[in-house]
């Protein structure tokens, strides 16, 4: 017979050992304790009853398995060793009489050592004969893996495996112990779920997976003869390679059918049957980790996961202790990813950009009040490159001229979550959030005006002469995108179009450190070290005007999860890929769940929802819109809706940011090779994707609107009358509206029946916030009536008809 395999989980029967145990084997059958005594002497100077007898606790490493928010559809798995146990009553009876058959064919006689099938290899040893037997019962055999697998430092492995006399003692003393704790089922149970089968099957289940696809309670007489054949020597028995085919065909017909026929557990047309049965001599692919997702488009969500777990201290101090964790842990882990709502995105993705577009469409969504990630989708596959069909250069130039290749259409970059060499990419307007909130939390109401110019002049320092610079000076001077936008504006009016002189001074006012600090609490990660340094010192986040225009860089998963924090009533939850993480033995493990803490009071969240619903087309409940960058949201939705459109200078990035009380969908359209790219990002592709999927998350859920804040004041603050100026001179106009406690301006003229030059009317008429903005219009007179037809004056009014 064939020598075992080296490795860790190998016989090596000793000759010594054999030859020392044929000289007592006599005497240990009557008197088995002082026979291992002296045997034990003589290989290691130590008593037989000096030896340990207790095995370790120990678990053999376990799959761990990944599953949807369904807690049926498998996402993944995770594994060091491709092994997973299952009891006795699921392993088909002809594999437990296979495996006694292959392996110790007394043992349901033993007690843990067979003595004298250690007498019968001494003899055989003893020859001239290449074929060596071995002494090993399936009890030793199952303590020695165990040794293995419990061994705390490489030390214990060696003297585990190791051919040694002493290894070999140590072996049987622990044998009769455990054949003293444990019945031969479970036993054999045991050893059929820690052996070697090959081809990195770890145990009967596996095995039954990796050569037949099925189940081990499915197995088969031949299937099962083969599979206990090959423990014996993996490797030599391999029946995949032409040698190892044509040995494990022979150890199968020639040895193990015939045993189990003399054992009773076959009848003769049985095994003869069993001999005609086909082996395999390819194997099932075993998928391990995230790159071997079966559906490339869940790979995003399963690397966001892997990454989430390997952040958390809990599954381990370093990082290598976290790893061995999930992949030997036999976890079962329900995410929090809806096939559905996956499959929906990516079926929007596709209808507006292929694959092969070296932009990327990226789509996350997160659930408001959980933190929960509900779906990360890209026109992407999730998978590593081909080498055989490898993607193309890059689009940036620079790297294409390096050889370096782009990421599309296969990646395994985390291009929706961050990480790695994803920093995340300039989203635009969408930050202004955190500039209505900086000023709802210092004070400022939603009606708040701003009288807002073509180009405002900041007080934010820039280099002299830069293109951003107010001419001849060093101080930033933003204008609106498209170039006019002046008038008066308050968060709902100058939130629904955008309008950046207005933000850029209220974030002036309310203190741009402020915003970033906003920012900071609603999750958004500065990733980008310069940005990172900027957002953790005040007195440069006091300078970084333009952060309101959203130039720091994010990612899809950090503003779905930003602007989730308002629809969960102002609590941030960390993003959490976990629904539940449960242990083999079925307990459940309190990590993962969702992990909450007040980021802003619940009337700041709702009032900033309320002047958020005017960009995507809906209506605010306290104040009145004027103007959307994305109105088809509110349409396509069907639902209460609020969100964000953002573009960058030369539109280099297009987001879009859309959400309900049930979730909020992220939408950004960038290029990741290359930031610095020409290309202009369409609204046309990035918002429909958005709100498609935002609308088919919603369809048949029920409308629930938008809480409105307990103190109305948040919105329209300290109210003041304004002054009648009407036909006052407009230094007398403007006299009593300053007076009144209000900032007055010139405005444009109008027509009015007031002489020309004096005050027509002010914007806004009636009542406005304390320290607000009014314009004051100059009257330019009546327009000249219009000629009657002919050119004939019309003379008076004719009164109306009865």
């Amino acid at each position: 017979m064939r020598r075992r395999d080296h490795n860790i989980f190998a016989n090596a029967t000793s000759l010594v050992i054999c030859g020392l145990l044929a000289g007592v084997v006599v005497a240990a059958a009557a008197f088995p304790a002082a026979a291992m005594s002296g045997l034990a002497a003589k290989a290691g100077g130590e008593t037989f009853a000096q030896l340990p007898s207790e095995l370790k606790d120990f678990s053999s490493p376990q799959i761990t398995r990944i599953y949807a928010s369904d807690n049926k559809t498998q996402i993944s798995q995770f594994y060091d060793e491709f092994r997973s146990d299952v009891p006795l009553k699921d392993i088909a009876k002809p594999m437990r009489d296979a495996m006694v058959a292959a392996e110790d064919r007394e043992f349901y006689n033993h007690n843990g050592v067979d003595l004298k099938g250690v007498a019968r290899a001494f003899v055989n040893n003893s020859g001239k004969s290449d074929s060596k037997q071995g002494a090993s019962t399936i009890t030793m055999q199952y303590v020695r893996m165990s040794l293995a697998y419990s061994a705390t430092n490489p030390q214990e492995v060696v003297d585990a495996t190791k051919d040694t006399p002493k290894r070999k003692i140590t072996e049987m003393k622990y044998a009769l112990q455990v054949e003293k704790e444990l019945n031969k089922d479970q036993i054999l149970e045991r050893y059929l779920n820690i052996a070697p089968f090959g081809n990195q099957a770890y145990g009967v289940f596996a095995a039954s997976q990796v050569y037949f696809n099925k189940k081990p309670k499915d197995l088969t007489a031949g299937q099962a003869s083969m599979l206990a054949g090959m423990v014996k020597a993996p490797t030599s028995f391999n029946p995949t390679t032409k040698d190892g085919y044509d040995q494990i065909k022979q150890r199968r017909d020639n040895y193990i059918l015939p045993a189990m026929v003399e054992m009773g557990a076959l009848t003769q047309a049985q095994a003869d049957k069993a001999k005609k049965e086909a082996i395999p001599r390819q194997v099932k692919p075993v998928g391990n980790g995230c790159v071997s997702v079966a559906n490339n488009n869940w790979g995003f969500f399963c690397d966001y996961f892997y990454r989430w777990w390997m952040s958390q201290e809990a599954f381990g101090a370093t990082p290598y202790d976290r790893e061995r964790r999930l992949k030997s842990g036999g976890y079962r882990i329900t995410t929090t990813m809806d096939i559905e709502a996956q499959k929906d995105a990516r079926a929007r993705i596709a209808d507006h950009i292929a694959e092969k577009d070296k932009n990327a469409l990226l789509l996350a969504a997160t659930e408001p009040g959980t933190g929960k990630v509900r779906l990360l989708a890209a026109n992407r596959k999730y998978k590593l490159p081909d080498a055989a069909n490898p993607n193309p250069l890059s689009s940036d130039k620079k790297k294409a001229d390096q050889g370096v290749r782009a990421t599309y259409p296969n990646t395994t970059n985390p291009l929706l979550s961050g990480g790695g060499d994803i920093q995340g990419y300039q989203a635009g307007s969408v930050f202004k959030i955190f500039t209505i909130i900086a000023a709802l939390e210092k004070g400022y109401p939603l009606a708040y005006p701003i009288k807002a110019e073509k180009r405002f002049k900041s007080d934010y320092i820039v280099e002299r002469g830069s293109p951003s610079a107010c001419a001849g000076t060093h101080f930033w001077c933003p204008s609106n995108s498209g170039g006019g936008g002046e008038g008066i504006y308050n968060m709902w009016t100058g939130f629904g179009k955008s309008i950046n002189t207005y933000f850029v001074p209220l974030e002036q006012q309310v203190g741009a450190e402020n915003v970033v600090a906003v920012a900071k609490r609603f999750g958004v990660q500065f990733r980008v070290p310069r940005e990172n340094e900027w957002a953790n010192n005040t007195t440069a986040a006091n300078q970084w005007g333009a952060f309101t225009l959203g130039v720091s860089s994010s990612t899809p998963l950090d503003m779905a999860n930003a602007y989730a924090t308002l629809a969960g009533d102002g609590m941030y939850c960390e993003p959490t890929p976990i629904e539940q993480i449960s242990t083999q033995d079925g307990d459940k493990l309190d990590i993962g769940k969702p992990r909450c803490i007040r980021a802003t009071s619940k009337d700041v969240a709702r009032a900033a929802i309320d002047a958020a619903r005017c960009p995507v087309g809906d209506s605010a409940q306290l104040g009145r819109c004027n103007g959307a960058t994305a109105r088809a949201t509110r349409s396509t939705v069907k639902h209460p809706v609020f969100g964000k459109t953002g573009t960058t200078d030369r539109d280099k990035t297009a987001a879009l940011i859309a959400g309900t009380t049930s979730l909020v969908v992220a939408g950004y359209m960038a290029n990741p090779d290359w930031p610095d790219h020409r290309d202009r990002m369409s609204h046309d592709v990035v918002n429909p994707a958005v709100y498609q999927t935002l609308a088919d998350y919603m369809k048949d859920k029920p409308r629930e609107q938008f809480k409105e804040p307990e103190n109305r004041k948040i919105a329209f603050g300290d109210q003041r009358s304004i002054p009648d100026v009407t036909c006052d001179s407009l230094d007398d106009a403007r006299s009593r509206i300053e007076d009144a406690g209000f900032d007055a301006s010139i405005g444009s003229e109008v027509e009015s029946d007031c002489p020309v030059g004096t005050a027509a009317g002010t914007d806004p008429d009636g009542r406005t916030i304390k320290g607000g903005f009014v314009i004051i219009h100059p009257s330019k007179g009546k327009a000249p009536a219009a000629p009657p037809a002919g050119g004939q004056p019309s003379g008076p009014p004719k009164p109306p008809g009865r």
